[in-house]
């Protein structure tokens, strides 16, 4: 499965933005996905998880509320709806395949296929 991760962009605090994840080979509809984001001279942090159900969806505290991850089926296509930014939120974005159990959707050590990544920058 390869990933190819978009949408990022320079922005100012209180902005929006929209990022896509789109896997290629075989269709999403089959794993969990997730969103991390790592700042310079930061470990990689949890983000958003959507379940291959759509039954769990989640988000790290920092951003509920203001962000949203969805799926468009048609297109197999994973998306991060970004509300509200702020300069902290200032990080390359990855998404993520998940297709294991043995680690929390919350560690980076659960997902096997990762996109490229996609900066985001907010401005104050």
């Amino acid at each position: 499965v390869q990933l190819q991760a978009s949408g990022g962009g320079l922005v100012q605090a209180g902005d929006s933005l929209r990022l896509s994840c789109a896997p290629s080979g075989r269709s999403d509809s089959t794993y969990d996905m997730g969103w991390f984001r790592q700042a310079p001279g930061k470990e990689r942090e949890f983000v958003a998880y959507r379940s291959r159900s759509g039954f769990i969806i989640d988000y790290a505290d920092s951003v509920k509320g203001r962000f949203t991850i969805s799926r468009d089926n048609a297109k197999t296509t994973v998306y991060l709806q970004m509300n509200s930014l702020k300069p902290e939120d200032t990080a390359t974005y990855y998404c993520a395949v998940r297709r294991g159990t043995a680690y929390t959707y919350k560690s980076p050590n659960a997902y096997d296929f990762w996109g490229q990544g996609t900066l985001v920058t907010v401005s104050s």
